[in-house]
């Protein structure tokens, strides 16, 4: 399961202070993803080599009572829903209030571990004050000051505690797990509906951990995958901010469990911001990726359609340039099969390994060829490379000057890399070392 920690807190507390500092710090950070609608609610962290996702609940209220009600709360209750932990943010300056009170009651229903940040400590005479969050009954009170990051390691040693310890044994270790995700309505519920309503191709089927995405094990042409569904968002209520809220929430958990994700967008819609933020998000977190345009039987159109269509989207995403773009339609059944047999590939893409031989065979004479540009006088010889182990396939340069080679240099290797050896849909990483 994920490890997704919600920040969650009246307005003002500084629970973005706090969120920007776990996205940013270069101890804690991998990376960070602009929100859907506005700046930055969900971002990538780590500490002491364990991987969250943190989500900041904070900027959905203006202050006013009634507002706290509805609006907050929903947000809230999807996070504390979706969550493995929660930080729950109170201010030592305003000290213990209503709000917080009634904040506790909420957070307690979800049953969820909480850690108590009382922020806004930038003295050690302030700390005392952060006694009287014990009030609240909801644990140990951890004094911080997001402002500045004293008290938050303590904080975060704790918090990693409660995650399950890495490579647990996995069941279904070596068996693909492909995500379908994309926007609401954009036909992620008719494309599972369409491959699991054909009884003889499903094996079994259990939910996952709470409201977690459903997993389907499903045969299909031989192949054996797990299916992570995170369709089924829209019943949850009908503002359309928790639907992208939660949408964005589901296809984060969804992204972090599966090796591969299909992307499903709308042919009449287009491509939009928010399936740019998931593929972005994917790309870093070293998913494959397969791009379905849904609804294509509704589009007119004549013999240039498809390419114009597919020209507009890789303008978009560039420089991601190494995605499948199928176009289908769930409703018609047209290509479906074509885009999870392009999903299965792409997964044996992503665990493909070149013999060490094989790689320098192909790529020296390419590197002799078209050798990296001399910097400051000094040439640079690149005299080795080996595939490592990683999450997706990554590759290190033995060299004479690793510090000198040009980001336009690596880009080069990287599309002779997918010349000679495929990796379609997968990100490739590549590593300069000193030999």
């Amino acid at each position: 399961m994920a490890n997704i920690v919600a920040i969650v807190g009246r307005p003002n507390v500084g629970k973005s202070t706090f969120f920007n500092r776990l996205v940013e710090q270069r101890q804690a950070i991998m990376d960070d993803m602009p929100g859907v609608t506005r700046d930055r609610h969900y971002g990538y962290a780590q500490w002491t080599n364990k991987f969250f996702t943190v989500i900041d609940t904070g900027g959905y209220v203006t202050g006013s009572d009634d507002k706290f009600e509805s609006a907050i709360r929903r947000q809230v209750e999807l996070a504390l829903e979706e969550c493995s932990a929660v930080i729950f943010m109170v201010d030592c300056k305003d000290g213990l209030t209503g709000y917080d009170k009634e904040f506790a009651k909420v957070i307690r229903k979800s049953k969820k571990p909480v850690f108590v940040a009382a922020n806004k400590v930038d003295t050690p005479a302030k700390a005392i004050e952060a006694n009287e969050f014990y009030e609240l009954n909801l644990g140990e009170v951890y004094p911080i000051s997001a402002e500045n990051g004293s008290g938050s390691g303590e904080l975060l040693d704790e918090l990693v505690k409660i995650f399950p310890e890495e490579g647990v044994e996995d069941p279904d270790a070596g068996i693909p797990k492909i995500a379908i995700v994309g926007r609401p309505n954009s036909g992620k519920s008719s494309l599972l509906n369409v491959l699991l309503g054909n009884e003889r191709s499903i094996v079994t089927e259990e939910a996952g951990t709470t409201r977690d995405a459903i997993h389907s094990r499903y045969k299909m042409f031989g192949n054996d995958f797990i299916l992570i569904d995170t369709a089924g968002i829209r019943k949850k209520s009908k503002v359309t901010e928790d639907i992208e809220f939660y949408s964005v929430l589901r296809s984060l958990r969804a992204l972090e469990e599966s090796d591969v994700c299909i992307v499903v967008i709308d042919a009449e819609r287009g491509l939009e911001s928010q399936d740019v933020n998931i593929i972005v998000l994917a790309q870093k977190q070293t998913k494959g990726i397969v791009v379905m345009i849904n609804k294509w039987d509704l589009i007119e159109k004549d013999t240039k359609t498809a390419d114009k269509f597919k020209k507009d989207i890789q303008e978009k995403l560039a420089p991601i340039d190494y995605l499948p773009i199928l176009f289908a339609s769930a409703l018609t059944k047209q290509r479906i099969f074509q885009v999870m047999e392009k999903a299965v590939e792409v997964y044996r893409n992503k665990t493909k390994r070149i013999p060490t031989s094989e790689l320098n065979d192909a790529m020296l004479p390419e590197i002799v060829h078209y050798p990296p540009p001399a910097i400051k006088g000094k040439h640079i010889q690149i005299k080795y490379i080996t595939q490592v182990t990683a999450r997706s396939p990554s590759f290190a340069f033995f060299c004479n000057l690793p510090q000198y080679i040009q980001e336009s240099y690596q880009r080069f290797l990287e599309n002779r890399l997918r010349e000679k050896f495929g990796f379609e849909g997968v990100p490739i990483r590549l590593f300069f070392r000193k030999k």
